[in-house]
C-alpha cells in the first residue's frame, strides 16, 4: 500500500542510512539530498530506486565514501576539484562557491570533477547555478551501454547532458535528457515492474530490434535522433571524458569490473556562464530578453522543459511525497539490517 511521507522527514532518513553504510556526514547530505529531491520532483529513475546503488558501491570497496574533496581554483576560467573517488555530489558541493565567484569575475568559469562516484540527474546542479543568476551547460559519461547509430555493440554511455538559465520571477529553465532514447533507469523501472519498453530504445547482442526490457539491458540501448543523438554523445565522451583526462565510458566500464550493476567512476564537467557579463556591452538585459522568448512558449501552449517537475515538487512539498509499499519497506530494511543486507 501506498505511503505519504514528508520531504524533510525522508531526507533525514536517506541521510541516516548513507551515513550508517560509511558516508561521511558531508557526503551524505549531498548524496541524500540529490535522491530525495528528485523523489521529490517526481523523478522516480534517479530518486530511491538510487539509493541501493549508492549503498551498493559505498560497501565494494571501489569508492570512499569519507572522501573529503580537494578543490584546486588557481587563478583563471578552470576550477578543479578532486573527489578522490567520493561520490561527485559532495564535489560539486565543496566547490559550488568558488565556480560561482570565478563565473561572475570572468563571465564563464568551468569546474572538472576529476575521479568521482557518479550517479544523479544532472539538473539539480544546473538549477542550482540557475537560481543564483548564472547560465550552466553539466554534461559527464557514463557507462558504455549505447551502441552509435548504425552499430549493435555498446561503446558510449547514457552520457547525459543539462542546461539551466536563470529566470527573474519563475523557476529556472532547465533541462536534462540522456543522449540514449531514454535513461537507462527507465529501461530498469520497466523490467522491475514487467512492462515491454516502447520500441525504438534498444536492440538485443545481435542487432535485432527488442521490446523486452531485459534483452535490451544485455544487448545495446540506442542513441536518440539517430544520427544526431550519436554525434552529441560522441561530443559529451571527448569533452567529460579525453578532454579532461579523465575515463570514457568504456574505460569505466572497464574499471569498475562489474558489468555495470555499481555506479561509475568517472569524470565530470560543467561550464557556468553569467549573462550579464556577455551581455555588458550590448545596452540589453539578457534576462528580459529570455523572457520574451521563453513566454512565447505558454502563449501558444507549449510546455517548458522542467515545468512538470517543478509542478510535481510543488504537490510534494504541500502534501509529502508518494512512496510504493515495496519503497518503503526497502528503505525499513536499509534502516534495520545496515551493511548486514550485503554480506550474503
Amino acid at each position: 500500500m501506498d505511503q505519504m511521507i514528508d520531504v524533510e522527514t525522508l531526507r533525514s532518513r536517506v541521510i541516516a542510512v548513507l551515513e550508517q553504510f560509511g558516508a561521511a556526514p558531508h557526503a551524505a547530505k549531498a548524496v541524500g539530498g540529490v535522491i530525495v529531491d528528485a523523489e521529490r520532483d517526481a523523478c522516480k529513475s534517479h530518486g530511491l530506486y538510487r539509493l541501493e546503488g549508492c549503498l551498493r558501491v559505498l560497501q565494494s570497496g571501489k569508492m570512499r565514501g569519507d572522501a573529503t574533496p580537494t578543490v584546486h581554483a588557481g587563478c583563471g576560467a578552470i576550477v578543479e576539484v578532486e573527489a578522490h573517488h567520493g561520490f561527485s555530489n559532495a564535489a560539486f558541493a565543496a566547490a559550488r562557491d568558488t565556480l560561482v565567484a570565478r563565473t561572475r569575475a570572468l563571465g564563464l568559469a568551468a569546474l572538472v570533477i576529476r575521479d568521482c562516484v557518479h550517479f544523479s540527474a544532472l539538473w539539480h546542479e544546473v538549477e542550482d547555478l540557475a537560481q543564483d543568476g548564472l547560465a550552466a551547460l553539466s554534461m559527464c559519461p557514463s557507462y558504455a551501454f549505447v551502441a552509435p547509430v548504425g552499430g549493435h555493440t555498446p561503446l558510449m554511455g547514457t552520457n547525459p547532458l543539462a542546461f539551466g538559465w536563470p529566470r527573474p520571477d519563475s523557476d529556472p529553465y532547465v533541462f536534462d535528457f540522456a543522449t540514449s532514447v531514454a535513461a537507462r533507469g527507465e529501461i530498469e523501472l520497466h523490467r522491475r515492474a514487467g512492462t515491454p519498453i516502447p520500441e525504438g530504445w534498444a536492440v538485443d547482442r545481435d542487432g535485432a530490434p527488442t521490446t523486452d526490457p531485459q534483452t535490451a539491458l544485455d544487448g545495446a540501448m540506442l542513441p536518440f535522433g539517430a544520427h544526431k543523438g550519436s554525434a552529441i554523445s560522441t561530443m559529451i565522451e571527448l569533452l567529460a571524458g579525453a578532454m579532461l583526462g579523465e575515463r570514457m565510458s568504456r574505460e569505466a566500464l572497464e574499471f569498475m569490473g562489474d558489468g555495470g550493476t555499481l555506479v561509475p567512476r568517472h569524470g565530470a564537467l560543467i561550464i557556468a556562464m553569467d549573462p550579464a557579463v556577455f551581455a555588458a556591452r550590448s545596452g540589453r538585459d539578457p534576462l528580459a530578453q529570455g523572457e520574451v522568448l521563453l513566454d512565447a512558449f505558454g502563449a501558444q501552449g507549449a510546455r517548458l522543459p522542467s515545468q512538470r517537475r517543478f509542478q510535481a515538487r510543488a504537490v510534494s512539498l504541500r502534501d509529502g511525497i508518494r512512496l510504493s509499499g515495496s519503497e518503503m519497506a526497502q528503505l525499513e530494511q536499509f534502516e534495520r539490517e545496515g551493511p548486514a543486507m550485503f554480506d550474503a
